[in-house]
C-alpha cells in the first residue's frame, strides 16, 4: 500500500511511515548506532535468505549479483554519483579503512583531520601514521558548535604544504554537529587537497548531494538512517581519485561495474542482503528525503527544547537548528549516563546511548518516532533529574 501523496505531511502520513517498521511498545531512538530496518527490507532479507540457503548454486548467485547491481545503481543515484564510483562494503568503518589502507603516504606527508571523527576516520589514521611514518594534524572540536565559519577558518589556517588529505565527519556521531563540508571540500580543492567525508550520520536522513558537495571520497554505512541491512556499506571515490588508492582486500567475486571491479572483490558474503538496499533507498524516495529531513529535525528539536529546560541539564549538542539534524547529546546533571540510559530502558521503554567521551546520553530520532515517544524521553529524565537519583 501506497503511501498517501502530500505536500506538507501531516501525523496520519507518519503515522503510515511508521507502520513500515517493526515497532514495539519500545520508544528506540539510537538511529545514530543502528536503526530499525524497515519492513520492506527484512521482508526481502528473509525471502532472498530462505531462496540461498535452499539453492546456494551459481545460478542463485547469479540472480543476487544483478541484484547487487541494481542497490548500486539506486545509491549512486540517491547520492548524485554513478554506479562507477560506488563500493558496496560491510560498514562506514571498513570504508573509512579502505582509504586509510589504501592511500599511499611516507614521511613528509600530512593527513588533517577533524578532533570528532568516528574512531574508524580518526584512530585508524593514528594507527596507519605510526606503520608508515606520515603525519595525522587535527582541527580540535568546540562545544557547543561554533558555526560553520569557524571550522572553515580553522581549517584553512591547519592545511600546510604537506597535507595529503582532507579527513572530516558531515554530520558527528557524538552531538550531531554539522560540518559546513560542501564549504571544506571546496577548500581542499582549492589547495590541492583531497577530501573524505564520513556520512554515517547524514546519508538517509539529509539530502546528500556528492555532485554539489564534490568529495573525493566519501563513507556511510546502510543500517543507520538509510534503515537498509546489516553489514553493508557505501564507500564513493571519485573516477579522478580511483588511481590513488589501491585495494585492501584482493579475492574473488568483484562488482561488476568501475571501482568496484578493483575493490569490490572480498571472496564470498551474505548475497541475500544485496537485493534489500535497494528496497532500503526506494522506501526512502517514497517518503521523500526532504520530508525526512525535516520529520527528523523537528523531532530532534522538540527534545532539545524539552530537556535542555531540565534543571541541571548542560546540553552538548547545539540548540541552534541550523547545526545539527537529528542527534541530540546531553549531561543528566549529577546522575550517572550508564545507569541513566540502563534505567530509562529497563523501566521506561526507552532506548538511547550513554556516551564516554563526554559522559552523557544521546538520543538519534529517526521518521519511526512521535512526538509522543519525545515526550515520553524528557518526561522520564526529568523525572530521575527531580528525585536526584537514579532507582
Amino acid at each position: 500500500m501506497s503511501l498517501p501523496r502530500t505536500h506538507t505531511p501531516d501525523e496520519a502520513f507518519w503515522n503510515a511511515v511508521r507502520a513500515r517498521f517493526p515497532v514495539t511498545d519500545l520508544a528506540y531512538l539510537n538511529t545514530a548506532n543502528a536503526a530499525l530496518m524497515a519492513l520492506p527490507v527484512l521482508e526481502s532479507l528473509e525471502r532472498n535468505t530462505r531462496v540461498m540457503a535452499s539453492n546456494p548454486s551459481s545460478a542463485t548467485r547469479e540472480k543476487f549479483a544483478a541484484d547487487r547491481e541494481e542497490s548500486r545503481r539506486l545509491v549512486a543515484e540517491a547520492l548524485g554519483a554513478t554506479p562507477e564510483e560506488i563500493v558496496l562494503t560491510r560498514n562506514a568503518s571498513e570504508s573509512n579503512n579502505f582509504i586509510s589502507s589504501g592511500l599511499t603516504l611516507g614521511p613528509g606527508d600530512e593527513v588533517l583531520v577533524f578532533a570528532d571523527n568516528h574512531p574508524s576516520n580518526l584512530d585508524a589514521w593514528r594507527a596507519k601514521a605510526r606503520r608508515f611514518g606520515f603525519a595525522v594534524s587535527e582541527v580540535p572540536a568546540t562545544l557547543p558548535h561554533p558555526g560553520a565559519d569557524f571550522y572553515l577558518s580553522a581549517f584553512e589556517r591547519a592545511i600546510t604544504a604537506r597535507t595529503r588529505l582532507l579527513s572530516i565527519t558531515h554530520v558527528t556521531n557524538t552531538v550531531g554537529d554539522l560540518l559546513p563540508v560542501k564549504d571544506l571540500c571546496a577548500l581542499a580543492r582549492s589547495r590541492g587537497v583531497m577530501s573524505l567525508v564520513d556520512g554515517a550520520q547524514s546519508f538517509g536522513v539529509m539530502e546528500v548531494n556528492l555532485a554539489e558537495m564534490r568529495p573525493d571520497i566519501f563513507s556511510s554505512s546502510t543500517h543507520k538512517w538509510l534503515c537498509g541491512p546489516r553489514d553493508m556499506g557505501v564507500l564513493f571515490v571519485s573516477a579522478a581519485a580511483q588511481h590513488r588508492i589501491a585495494p585492501s582486500v584482493v579475492g574473488l567475486y568483484p562488482g561488476a561495474v568501475g571501482f568496484s571491479r578493483t575493490m569490490e572483490a572480498f571472496g564470498q558474503r551474505g548475497e541475500a542482503a544485496f537485493g534489500t538496499l535497494g528496497a532500503a533507498v526506494m522506501l526512502q524516495r517514497e517518503i521523500g528525503i526532504a520530508n525526512i529531513a525535516r520529520r527528523a529535525r523537528s523531532l530532534a528539536q522538540r527534545l532539545t527544547t524539552g530537556v535542555s529546560g531540565l534543571p541541571g541539564v548542560t546540553m552538548y549538542s547545539s540548540t541552534d537548528a541550523s547545526r545539527y539534524v537529528s542527534i541530540v547529546s546531553f549531561k543528566p546533571g549529577a546522575l550517572d549516563p550508564d545507569a541513566l540510559a540502563a534505567a530509562l530502558y529497563d523501566k521506561d521503554h526507552i532506548a538511547c546511548a550513554h556516551t564516554s567521551g563526554r559522559p552523557g546520553l544521546r538520543f538519534s530520532p529517526h521518521v519511526f518516532n512521535t512526538p509522543d515517544e519525545i515526550d515520553r524521553v524528557i518526561d522520564a529524565v526529568g523525572k530521575y533529574l527531580a528525585r536526584g537519583k537514579i532507582g
